[in-house]
């Protein structure tokens, strides 16, 4: 019989310390009591009543629409810059935009935040736009910030790829466009998908940006759960991060089960051509 050692004892607290909490905010989300520090029994009202309380189901919908726009633009900004990095040799100043990119990786969100709240005032004197700071000025924050962890996935999976399928596909008359349209991005779309759900949850999570470059009107959920935080945590923002977490975990198991059988599907084709090859 093997023995519980040390490594599982270690493992067993790290989960028990990660996940225990949500365990609790999942469980007190059916608390009955309006206080939150005090159990009532069971019911599911505040799940019901989310729907009346207007001004957090808007943040609510506002963050999930900023969080989509900003996976969708850091995927794109982020995949150019690793290929840039990856698939180019040498330029000028490739050092100093691998540095640029990696930057906001540790740069302090509160002097990233400060800098784009300045370039936005800057820019709105020089030229008139943005007229005001919005859902717009929170997704160009957002994107710039995400960027940076795109780029290191899909820079790392580029760095794995065997180059000689894509040198074929030019030896055979593709174009640069076409070969990374059809024989790169499919390779390396277990790092995009990645890299989009890491970026769509740091936007999701995100309070420190949000709340230099917002303006009236564009409260993101953060916003709002820090803002009644410190006037008593409401049931309401239990049931809301309860059904976020639900939707969440439900998405990345979907996610984990198409990847793990289209990487299944890949290998099996792999192998039969395999097998083709030494038939002939």
């Amino acid at each position: 019989m093997k023995r519980f050692g040390f490594a599982n004892l270690m493992l067993l607290i790290g989960l028990i310390f990660i996940y225990l909490p949500l365990v609790i905010m999942v469980i007190y989300s059916f608390n009955a009591s309006k206080l939150v520090t005090v159990w009532g029994g069971w019911s599911t009202q505040w799940y019901g009543s989310l729907w009346e309380n207007t001004q957090l189901m808007g943040s609510v919908f506002r963050s999930l629409k900023i969080a989509f726009y900003t996976a969708i633009s850091a995927v794109a900004l982020g995949t150019v810059a690793a290929f840039v990095l990856t698939r180019i040799p040498r330029f000028h100043g490739k050092s100093l935009l691998g540095g640029m990119v990696t930057a906001p990786l540790v740069m302090p969100e509160v002097i990233t935040g400060l800098s784009l709240l300045l370039l936005f005032v800057a820019m709105n004197n020089l030229i008139g736009w943005p007229v005001e700071r919005g859902m717009m000025t929170i997704w160009i924050a957002h994107t710039t910030f995400t960027s940076s962890y795109v780029a290191i996935l899909v820079s790392s999976r580029l760095r794995e790829l065997d180059i000689s399928m894509e040198e074929a596909a030019m030896d055979l008359g593709a174009k640069p466009w076409k070969v990374f349209m059809q024989i790169t991005i499919p390779m390396i779309a277990p790092s995009l998908v990645a890299g989009g759900m890491m970026a769509f949850a740091l936007s999701l999570d995100d309070l420190v940006l949000a709340s230099f470059v917002s303006g009236p009107g564009s409260t993101t959920l953060p916003m709002e759960i820090f803002s009644s935080v410190r006037l008593g945590v409401k049931p309401e923002i239990n049931a809301i991060a309860s059904l976020i977490l639900l939707c969440v975990s439900l998405f990345t198991f979907s996610m984990w089960f198409i990847m793990a059988k289209a990487e299944k599907r890949r290998k099996k084709e792999i192998y039969q051509s395999k097998k083709t090859l030494s038939v002939a």
